[in-house]
C-alpha cells in the first residue's frame, strides 16, 4: 500500500518548502492556503479546503503562530486521534508562553503533536541545498513520520522528546535573528554579533529551564545551532526585518518583508513581560522588546547592550 499524502497548511514560501521536500522524498502533499497560490505540479496538489487534508496522516502547519489556534479549530473537525500535526511557527501563547503544541491539543481531536525546529529554511527545502533541523515531540511515530516526509540526503533531521526547550528555544531564536539584523543595521561587526548571541542563547536557555525545558536543547541544533546560521547570514526574513526596524521603517511597513508575519515582536514583548513577573534576569530580551516596539531609540538601545557590564564567561 502506498504511502498516504501529507498535508500543508500555509502557501508561503516555507509552506512550498516543505511541499518540495515531501515531492523529493516520493510522495504526495496537499497544499492548503487562503492566499493565492502559484501552480502545483505533479505531486504537490493545491486543495480547496481544509477538509482534504483528513486523506493525510501527517499535517505541516506552516502558518505565523497568532492564526495556528483558529485555523486548528477550523481544521479540527475533519480529523481524529490517528493524524499527526506538526508546527513550524516561532512564537509562543498567553501570559505563561505556552507552545503552540498545546494550542494544537486543546484546538483538534489530535494529541500526537510535535515542532519542527532548528536552521531549517524556506529555499534550501525548496530547492534541495544541504540543510538539517530537529524535530520534536514526545511521540516517537511523529518524529518517524516528519522524518519520512521531508528527510533525505540533503535533510538531516535529529529528533528529540523535549518539546518544551525546542519551541522555545525556536521562538527565542526568531527574536535573536531579528537583534542580530537590527545590530547589523548599525554597523557592529562579527564581534559585537557574537556577543549578542552568545549572551542572548544564554538568558534564553535561563528562561527555557524555567519553563521546564532542558538545558542542553538551547545549546543544541534548536537553539545555537540555529542562531549560528543567523549570524552566519542563511538569508531568513528576520535579519531583513532587524535591519528595518534599524532603518526606522514603519512597522505596519516591516511585516510585509519576505511574506512573513512579524513574530519577533509580539513575541520580544510577551517573553519580557514574563521574565518582569517571574523574576528571571533578562536584559538582551527586554531591550530588544523595547527598540522592537520603539520605546527607546535604536541608537540607545545598541549603547544600553554594549555598556553591560561584563561578568564571568
Amino acid at each position: 500500500m502506498s504511502a498516504p499524502p501529507v498535508g500543508i497548511i500555509g502557501g508561503g514560501n516555507f509552506g512550498w518548502g516543505l511541499a518540495h521536500a515531501v515531492e523529493r522524498a516520493g510522495r504526495q502533499a496537499l497544499l492548503w492556503s487562503r492566499r493565492p497560490q502559484r501552480a502545483g505540479t505533479e505531486h504537490i496538489e493545491l486543495v480547496s479546503g481544509p477538509a482534504a487534508l483528513a486523506e493525510a496522516e501527517l499535517i505541516f502547519f506552516a502558518v505565523p503562530s497568532p492564526y495556528v489556534a483558529s485555523i486548528a479549530r477550523e481544521l479540527g473537525v475533519h480529523l481524529d486521534g490517528g493524524h499527526f500535526l506538526v508546527h513550524i511557527s516561532r512564537g509562543v501563547v498567553g501570559d505563561d508562553l505556552h507552545g503552540l503544541t498545546q494550542v494544537l491539543r486543546s484546538e483538534t481531536p489530535c494529541r500526537r503533536v510535535g515542532a519542527l525546529a532548528g536552521p531549517l529554511v524556506a529555499d534550501a527545502l525548496m530547492t534541495g541545498a544541504p540543510s538539517g533541523g530537529v524535530v520534536a515531540s514526545r511521540f516517537p511515530e511523529v518524529r518517524a513520520a516528519v522524518r519520512e516526509a521531508i528527510g533525505g540526503p540533503a535533510v538531516r533531521l535529529y529528533s528529540t522528546d523535549n518539546v518544551t526547550g525546542a519551541e522555545f528555544a525556536s521562538t527565542a531564536v526568531g527574536l535573536f535573528a531579528t537583534a542580530i539584523g537590527f545590530a547589523q543595521g548599525h554597523g557592529l561587526g562579527p564581534a559585537a554579533q557574537a556577543m549578542l548571541a552568545t549572551r542572548a542563547m544564554a538568558e534564553a536557555a535561563r528562561i527555557g529551564v524555567a519553563l521546564g525545558g532542558k538545558h542542553e536543547t538551547f545549546m543544541g541544533l534548536a537553539g545555537f545551532g540555529d542562531l549560528m546560521a543567523a549570524v552566519a547570514g542563511d538569508d531568513r526574513p528576520e535579519l531583513a526585518i532587524g535591519r528595518a526596524i534599524a532603518e526606522n521603517q514603519p512597522l505596519e511597513q516591516i511585516g510585509a518583508i519576505g511574506g512573513t508575519y512579524f513574530e519577533g515582536l509580539e513575541s520580544a514583548g510577551r517573553i519580557a513581560a514574563y521574565t518582569r513577573r517571574v523574576k528571571l534576569y533578562a536584559p538582551v530580551i527586554t531591550l530588544c522588546a523595547a527598540a522592537f516596539a520603539r520605546e527607546i531609540p535604536a541608537g540607545e538601545a545598541v549603547a544600553a547592550l554594549m555598556s553591560r557590564e561584563a561578568g564571568e564567561e
